[in-house]
């Protein structure tokens, strides 16, 4: 039975040995964490699970205290110098493991809708695999103005402990877009045809993607996200997921991550559909779209064509994530493509990030087909090694062609 958060809090619910399941992105229960911070012996003992996103989750549960540890599948900036511990997972594969982890206590953020009911949004990517076995659910009820329509509808009886609050999701600053952002977005969109499916990250070249698809009509969005960019295209009519395959005219998301004005819209807009990362990043779901079109970052590309999109100078900077996931699908998707978008240079120019192999390999050279930079596009898909090689360095920086070619 659903009742209010015991007198003590969050620390009359823990104890040393429990692992406990947190919310991340923009479901961060941040009222509760609030607590957690008053009481920081609540932690002692305690094993934190989380998928945090850098600018918007920053909560390092190992500060708490000595004995307190967390289980990341993502780092961010505010986890550097902290203790926890990375697990490489990609998000699908993430899905069924937090489904068998079987947590002592789930923190989650929900709304309640004006009929009574509750829902979680606006992310939940995991919310219904920690739903599945945790001991007991804690509950953040956030006002009902941030919860999407389509978000994901729970059962009340499955809420143990409820704190209302005030609390609104955390917003994401707008991403800066600068010259070679933009000149990316526009071949990025020149790779994109009217009736294609499209699924893009965080950051500023994917903003300059979304920013450049304003020519393009009928299209899909299915992935792990929508920012306001998404918003923007799907109120301009551009995106309207007429011609999809599957869930036609309906746009499917893990997550929004954005602005006020995301979230407030969301709350309006059914037609906006949440599902956990078993059906944003599952490989029968994808395949089955054709012309799924997947979009995502790196930090470095080999002349194999070889992916790192979390890793550098011996630091892990990010994690998998659904890069891969959607790679995959998206090569098996009949007339799909997998591209990856990049700035060509790092640390104001001086590093190419095209590279004679990469130092961590997130994705097989048989994922990727097409690499974007803003010197161009290099075509992978059935070409040969030497063909690749080449095409790859044709789009590296001038300065550092010579090289490559050498390497």
């Amino acid at each position: 039975m659903t009742q209010p958060l015991p007198p003590g809090g969050v620390a009359a619910l823990l104890r040393p040995g429990m692992n406990v399941w947190v919310g991340g992105g923009s479901n961060e229960p941040l009222a509760l964490l609030e607590l957690l911070r008053q009481q920081p012996s609540a932690a002692r003992g305690v094993t934190f699970t989380q998928f945090p996103l850098p600018g918007v989750n920053g909560f390092d549960f190992t500060a708490l205290d000595a004995e307190a540890e967390l289980v990341t599948f993502f780092m961010t900036p505010a986890l550097k110098g902290s203790r926890a511990q990375f697990v490489p997972m990609q998000m699908r594969v993430a899905f069924d493991y937090l489904r068998e982890a079987r947590f002592d206590v789930a923190f989650i953020a929900v709304g309640k809708r004006p009929d009574g009911s509750y829902a979680i949004g606006p992310n939940v990517d995991f919310a219904a695999a920690v739903l599945e076995t945790a001991q007991a659910v804690v509950a953040e009820a956030r006002p009902a103005a941030y919860l999407p329509a389509g978000g994901l509808a729970v059962d009340a009886a499955r809420l143990d402990y409820i704190l209302a609050s005030e609390r609104r999701p955390a917003p994401m600053p707008p991403p800066a877009i600068d010259a070679a952002a933009r000149r990316i977005g526009g071949l990025v969109a020149g790779l994109v045809a009217d009736g294609d499916c499209v699924q893009t990250g965080i950051g500023g070249i994917p903003a300059a993607v979304l920013e450049a698809l304003t020519t393009k009509n009928d299209l899909g969005l299915h992935g792990g996200l929508i920012d306001d960019g998404g918003m923007a295209l799907v109120t301009a009519g551009n995106v309207t997921g007429a011609a999809k395959t599957i869930d036609a005219k309906r746009h499917v998301t893990g997550m929004a991550l954005g602005s006020d004005a995301l979230y407030e819209w969301l709350a309006e807009r059914p037609d906006v559909v949440f599902r956990g990362a078993n059906y944003t990043h599952d490989f029968d779901v994808i395949r089955r779209i054709d012309r799924f079109v997947s979009i995502n970052s790196a930090v470095q590309v080999d002349l194999f064509g070889q992916v790192n999109a979390e890793m550098a100078g011996g630091r892990q900077l990010s994690g998998v994530g659904g890069a891969v996931d959607f790679m995959r699908g998206a090569r098996a998707s009949r007339g799909g493509r997998s591209i990856v978008a990049m700035n060509a240079t790092a640390r104001g120019g001086t590093v190419s990030r095209i590279v004679p192999q990469v130092e961590m390999v997130t994705a097989s050279r048989t994922d990727v087909g097409l690499v974007v930079t803003e010197f161009g596009v290099a075509q992978l898909a059935g070409k040969t090694a030497d063909a690749r090689r080449a095409a790859l360095i044709a789009i590296a920086h001038p300065d550092f062609r010579e090289e490559l070619a050498a390497s």
